[in-house]
């Protein structure tokens, strides 16, 4: 029995997601700046800047050292190809895709926006917006208040419906599952706040 352990010679496979080019109209302006990304926090004191405008507004985001970014222009759009200096290295490989998607998402951001929308299912369960935060009231003896942050855009066009729209995916994310975290739903009554087209399989209560 050969118990020799067999080792592959094939090329390592490059990031798929990472060599796919950006593609841009005319309206988005993408400039990489040589700025330090942040001059407080030491995670950043050696990551550049790139600054992604549209017509809803700009995103900042950082730039690797090892991140290099190719711009050409086309008749009608423009177009990025994201690479980095070595696409062996783990590190670099990992962040290559990742920093296309990022920049992706700022391109969309800066165009289109991001949004969610929460549906709020239970016995006068309510939502409202009041002096830029975030009324919920859910049974409780008290409302629940939740500041809105800045960049996000709230809106309750009707009780039962929150909409949060914004320029950054993570943020609209992320604020979304903080008021879901206020009820979520449970599976016995199916009550709760519901983040899109969530959906939950309802559970049989114990029988006597």
């Amino acid at each position: 029995m050969n118990l020799v352990r067999q080792f592959s010679t094939t090329r390592r496979v490059l990031s798929h997601i990472g060599g796919a080019p950006i593609r841009y109209s005319s309206e988005v302006k993408i400039e990489h700046l040589p700025t330090q990304f942040s001059t407080t926090d030491a995670r950043f004191f050696n990551k550049t800047t790139l600054k992604v405008s549209g017509p809803l507004g700009h995103r900042l985001m950082p730039i690797e050292p090892f991140v290099k970014l190719q711009f050409s222009e086309h008749d009608r759009e423009s177009e990025l190809l994201v690479s980095v200096h070595d696409s062996q290295e783990k590190k670099q490989r990992q962040m290559w895709g990742t920093t296309r998607a990022l920049i992706n998402n700022c391109v969309i951001g800066v165009t289109e926006g991001f949004s969610a929308r929460l549906r709020l299912v239970g016995v006068g369960y309510r939502a409202a917006v009041e002096q830029g935060k975030l009324v919920l009231r859910l049974g409780y003896s008290h409302p629940i208040t939740v500041p809105i942050p800045e960049g996000l855009s709230v809106s309750a066009p009707v009780p039962t419906r929150v909409l949060i729209s914004g320029l950054d995916l993570q943020q609209v994310k992320l604020f979304a599952a903080k008021v879901r975290e206020w009820k979520k739903p449970e599976p016995y009554n199916q009550k709760g706040i519901f983040v899109n087209d969530e959906t939950i399989r309802k559970k049989e209560g114990k029988k006597k």
